[in-house]
C-alpha cells in the first residue's frame, strides 16, 4: 500500500553514491558515465562526495560534459590528502563523513547508489532509513549494473522472510538497470505508508 501522491516528484538534485575504485572491468565505468550523462542532460544538478577518483570522478565528468552542474561534498581529510575533484561547479569541504552525508541529504532531492563498497551500502542504507521512519521524504533508487545490487536485495528478502521488515518496505526503494528507467522512477516514486513496527 502507498500513498497516491500528487503527481511527479520535482527532482533538481540527485546525489548519487558509488564506488572509489572502478570496480572489475568496463560495465561500472560504462554505467556511471552514463548515469553522469543521463543527470546531466536532464539539466539536474549532481551531487556527490567530491573526488576525482574512481566511478565517483568519471560520473562527475560525464555530468558536466552533458550540461549539468556538479556540487561535490568531501571531508577535510579526503581534500588534504589531494582527492578532491579540481573542476567542479561547487565543492564543499567538511569536517567528517557525519558531516558530509548530512550536506548530501541536504542538497538532493532524491539518491542513487552505483555499484561500490561498504561506504557506498552505507550512505545508501541510511537514507533508506531516514525515508522508512519518515525524518525525510525524498525517493532513493539503486542502479543495478549488471545484476549487482541482487544478492543485496535477496539479503532483503531474507529480512522480510524473518519478519524484520514488512514486506511492503521491499518497494520503498527504485531497484533498475538503466540510467532513464531509474530517473523516471525516482520521479514517479508514491511514498510507502505501511508503518515499519510489526
Amino acid at each position: 500500500m502507498s500513498d497516491s501522491g500528487s503527481g511527479p516528484q520535482r527532482i533538481n538534485a540527485i546525489a548519487v553514491f558509488c564506488g572509489s575504485n572502478t570496480g572489475l572491468g568496463e560495465l561500472y565505468i560504462e554505467a556511471a558515465k552514463a548515469l553522469g550523462d543521463e543527470i546531466g542532460r536532464r539539466g539536474m544538478t549532481l551531487v556527490y562526495g567530491g573526488t576525482h577518483k574512481g566511478l565517483m570522478g568519471l560520473m562527475a565528468d560525464a555530468a558536466m560534459a552533458a550540461g549539468g552542474r556538479t556540487h561535490g561534498v568531501i571531508t577535510q581529510r579526503l581534500a588534504d590528502r589531494g582527492h578532491q575533484h579540481p573542476g567542479l561547479h561547487i565543492c564543499e569541504v567538511v569536517g567528517d563523513m557525519r558531516g558530509r552525508k548530512a550536506r548530501m541529504a541536504l542538497l538532493a532531492d532524491a539518491f542513487i547508489a552505483l555499484p561500490g563498497g561498504i561506504g557506498t551500502l552505507e550512505e545508501f542504507m541510511e537514507i533508506w532509513t531516514l525515508n522508512q521512519l519518515g525524518e525525510i521524504d525524498k525517493p532513493a533508487g539503486l542502479f543495478d549494473v549488471g545484476g549487482y545490487y541482487q544478492p543485496f536485495l535477496s539479503f532483503i528478502d531474507h529480512m522480510i522472510g524473518q519478519r524484520f521488515l514488512p514486506r511492503e518496505h521491499r518497494n520503498g526503494i527504485v531497484v533498475q538497470s538503466d540510467t532513464k528507467s531509474l530517473i523516471d522512477g525516482l520521479q514517479t516514486f508514491q511514498r510507502i505508508t505501511v508503518p515499519k513496527w510489526m
